[in-house]
């Protein structure tokens, strides 16, 4: 239904404003089509190449990474093969083991450099001489240089390994896991195991003896000298608006152990971890992971890869990522320059449609002033074009038309002269006799009605209640009979105020509707209630909105209904309260809504539905046709009531009446 209306709105429209917008409509169309397309192509290919990219960055960063793990393997093996080294292990010379190995561990920047003998226990620390005995010979690069190999891998070094090799060692290993969007839950909260680039050497004599084996390392927890060389290399420094443009990051695990990603402060990102998305392909599905991510404060293109240990088992990764805000802020701006071109070859095109409409628009707008004067009586009135097309066509059959109009007129106005004049006789007689009948209708209902009530039911409650005062009179308070004659006196009173109000509910007389301001309307009707004695203790809050539209009503009745309500409230509030008024809009802009809020003791959920039945009522003295015929009246105006209330929270009574 509401796609017919908008047709109709459409087809109603001038023909010049319908052309316009259904060419419009082509070239808009046309246009997103070409920019999706256009951006999803450009998107596509743009990210491509920051993709193809950041996986040659990322083989960079493994030419590092490996670079440095020979390094140390070299370095490792050719002490290894040091006579000095191999006669000081035979002959248990720690002092020139001390010197040694300490100047080689320092001036090679290991963190780690230990021989053990050739059951692989320890027998010197150039760290912690002190510390040795200890057996090495399950550690997997230990057991292969046991083998005779020289063998060099990234390893997990235990917390308690680490303190064996040096305490400070142990507490760069130890790191707090900082809270991660989108990261996979780990039960634990910290990391105090190691992540160390390790080699070993066997000692071998030149009779082909094995003495022992020499391992070194070093602990890549908070070692940044791997990430940011990467970073110099591949990426030199290159900012974009003042950050950094590359990214380099060596995982444990999940947990981010060695990075130049900062945090929003600007601190390395130490302890935060990857995302639960990655961590799925590369840590369990031992996959690469090419594609843009969020990295703790930025989208970056990033590329993941497993670090595996010499037995082939996955323990972290490595990354490298580049910021994504330069490549959008590119296709932005080519997208920008597209769109601004397509826009200003559609305003040429309006341009031309314009010109080519005004050659059939201005010809029919001629017609239309024509018919316009035809239709105000001006049947002498010619259109007047030369052209001999389809228009032109129109216009000398259009003319012709008009011309019998004007013979066929001039018949039909000697035909209704006659013909008006006994219709508007025959018209007032119906109108007369309709009237009358209505009228005695009406009259004959509620003489009969009133009459009924009156003779049934007033006439013998007003001697009940003449010869009940004239009892009353002549019996003493003190008289046992005193009280239920009291009693019969006030109920016959009330049933008086029943049959009143009963005449009113069944009387139901048509609204006399003037258009009228609601708000004077509530004001006039706190004014005559305000100085009651039982709203003394009540406090009425108005907050009445300005501007509200007239509206067609009742000021009696609806005053009445006003007037209902505010009893009713005050008699909910016996102790005293509030009663706000609000007059608004509805959210449609279709109804007004008066609501009284009054703070009294609410009504019981099974009596809401009961409220506006004829005689319910919970008030000793009420009649229960208030509410009642307030119902009425406003059904009368094409309004609703309707009711909120918790006990002993208070009411809410709204009224809506249309605009």
């Amino acid at each position: 239904m509401p796609s017919r209306t908008y047709l109709k709105r459409f087809l109603d429209l001038p023909l010049r404003f319908k052309l316009t917008l259904s060419f419009l409509a082509v070239i808009s169309f046309g246009g997103i089509v070409t920019l999706f397309m256009g951006t999803r192509l450009e998107h596509r290919t743009i990210f491509d190449l920051a993709q193809a990219k950041v996986r040659h960055d990322l083989a960079s960063a493994w030419m590092v990474y490996n670079e440095r793990m020979n390094d140390i393997r070299d370095i490792v093996r050719l002490n290894s093969s040091r006579e000095s080294i191999q006669q000081a292990l035979v002959q248990g010379q720690k002092d020139i083991l001390q010197k040694d190995l300490e100047f080689v561990r320092k001036d090679f920047q290991l963190d780690i450099l230990t021989l053990t003998d050739a059951q692989g226990k320890v027998v010197f620390r150039a760290r912690q001489p002190e510390f040795g005995g200890d057996d090495q010979s399950q550690d997997s690069l230990v057991g292969r240089a046991l083998k005779k190999e020289v063998v060099v891998g990234t390893q997990i070094i235990s917390h308690a390994e680490l303190l064996k090799e040096g305490a400070d060692l142990a507490e760069k290993s130890y790191l707090a896991f900082v809270p991660t969007e989108k990261a996979a839950f780990r039960p634990e909260d910290h990391e105090e195991n190691g992540m160390m680039l390790k080699a070993a050497a066997p000692l071998i004599n030149d009779k082909g003896v094995l003495l022992g084996v020499l391992y070194g390392g070093i602990l890549l927890n908070q070692n940044y000298d791997i990430v940011d060389r990467v970073k110099d290399i591949v990426f030199k420094g290159e900012k974009y608006k003042g950050k950094e443009i590359g990214t380099v990051t060596v995982f444990q695990n999940d947990l981010r152990i060695s990075t130049n990603v900062t945090d929003e402060k600007g601190n390395r990102a130490i302890g935060t971890r990857v995302s639960e998305e990655v961590n799925q392909a590369v840590l369990h599905e031992g996959k690469s992971w090419i594609g843009p991510a969020f990295v703790v404060t930025h989208w970056y293109i990033t590329a993941y890869e497993p670090i595996k240990n010499i037995d082939g088992e996955i323990i972290g990764m490595l990354y490298v990522g580049m910021l994504e805000k330069p490549y959008i802020d590119i296709r932005n701006s080519v997208m920008l320059k597209f769109a601004s071109l397509a826009a200003l070859c559609a305003v040429i095109l309006l341009v031309i449609l314009f010109i080519i409409t005004s050659t059939i628009i201005n010809p029919l707008q001629g017609m239309v002033v024509a018919t316009n004067k035809i239709a105000e009586g001006d049947l002498n009135h010619r259109v007047e074009i030369d052209f001999r097309d389809e228009i032109g066509q129109l216009a000398h059959s259009f003319n012709q038309m008009t011309e019998n109009l004007k013979i066929a007129n001039e018949n039909l106005l000697q035909w209704g002269k006659t013909l008006e004049k006994r219709v508007e006789e025959r018209t007032k007689e119906l109108r007369e006799m309709q009237d009358y009948l209505i009228r005695s209708e009406k009259l004959a209902s509620l003489g009969k009605m009133a009459a009924g009530i009156a003779h049934e039911i007033n006439n013998p409650l007003t001697s009940i209640l003449i010869n009940t005062h004239l009892m009353l009179e002549k019996c003493e308070k003190k008289d046992p009979d005193y009280e239920n004659l009291t009693l019969i006196a006030d109920e016959t009173s009330r049933c008086a105020q029943i049959v009143k109000g009963l005449l009113e509910f069944a009387r139901q007389s048509p609204p006399e509707k003037t258009k009228s301001d609601i708000n004077e309307l509530i004001d006039r009707t706190t004014q005559l209630l305000a100085n009651q004695a039982s709203f003394q203790n009540v406090k009425i809050i108005k907050n009445l909105e300005a501007g509200l539209p007239q509206i067609p009503l009742d000021k009696t009745k609806i005053q009445q209904v006003f007037w209902n309500l505010m009893l009713n409230a005050c008699a909910a509030m016996p102790k005293g309260g509030n009663l706000t008024i609000i007059s608004r809009l509805d959210d449609d802009r279709k109804y007004v809504e008066i609501v009284f809020i009054d703070t009294g003791v609410g009504i019981p959920r099974e009596n809401i539905n009961k409220l506006f039945d004829p005689f319910f009522t919970t008030k000793s003295s009420g009649t229960g046709l208030g509410l009642a015929v307030s119902y009425g009246i406003i059904q009368q105006h094409d309004g609703k009531i309707e009711v909120k209330s918790e006990v002993g929270q208070g009411s809410v009574f709204t009224v809506k009446l249309p605009v």
